[in-house]
């Protein structure tokens, strides 16, 4: 089963909208795109639920976009997983992650169900 052009650049810009300032800290967005049973295993190894995230306060977020190695893979016909590598900078230090995210197509269009990141070293 592979993945249209158009589904795959509207979860690269969906993901993309998690780490742009502008649209994480819109509530009203964040509303439309997370999942009401969304849940994350942090980077730091700690969970977190949707209100966890939808709660979590303004700060700069210094990622490198467009995503690296950015890949999506269908599941079935209305799931998807992404996954692609992150780089993002805090007072300084660059941390690196893998990657990986679940959406669901629903009649609003995909909404993120579950997201996991794994630190690495380069």
């Amino acid at each position: 089963m592979e993945i249209s052009s158009e589904d795959r650049e509207i979860l690269e810009r969906l993901e993309a909208e998690l780490w742009r300032e502008a649209t994480r800290y819109d509530a009203q967005r964040m509303n439309e795109i997370i999942a009401p049973d969304f849940f994350e295993f942090g980077r730091s190894g700690r969970v977190y639920q949707r209100q966890d995230t939808l709660a979590s306060t303004r700060k700069t977020i210094d990622a490198v976009l467009p995503l690296p190695q950015f890949q999506v893979r269908l599941l079935d016909e209305n799931t998807a997983q992404v996954t692609y590598n992150s780089a993002v900078t805090y007072d300084g230090v660059v941390e690196y992650a893998r990657r990986s995210s679940i959406w669901s197509r629903t009649n609003s269009g995909w909404v993120l169900r579950f997201h996991q990141g794994t630190p690495f070293q380069p």
